[in-house]
């Protein structure tokens, strides 16, 4: 970890849309969990994530998956993903 904010908080308060681009695992393990234990950026939610396995929508409800990249099953996304993930009946392939 490297001390100091970056500059983060600024940005995303101001800003109209946040998207976090961002990789799904750290060292085999993932980063989208549960409960966060690292300091909180912003107190609003992101509108967006995207991952190199998926894209998410943070929603009221809950994590929406909404896209997977070609040749990702969504096995390996739920295995990946701690948080709970709302899958619907038809997700869509991964703009390129």
């Amino acid at each position: 970890m490297v001390p100091g904010m970056g500059g983060a908080m600024d940005l995303v308060t101001g800003a109209k849309r946040v998207i976090v681009a961002m990789t799904h695992t750290a060292k085999g393990l993932p980063k989208l969990v549960k409960t966060c234990t690292l300091p909180l950026t912003s107190v609003r939610r992101v509108d967006l994530i995207v991952t190199e396995l998926a894209v998410i929508e943070p929603t009221t409800e809950g994590l929406l998956l909404l896209e997977m990249a070609e040749g990702v099953t969504l096995d390996r996304v739920l295995r990946a993903t701690e948080a709970r993930l709302i899958v619907p009946d038809c997700i869509e392939a991964m703009k390129q």
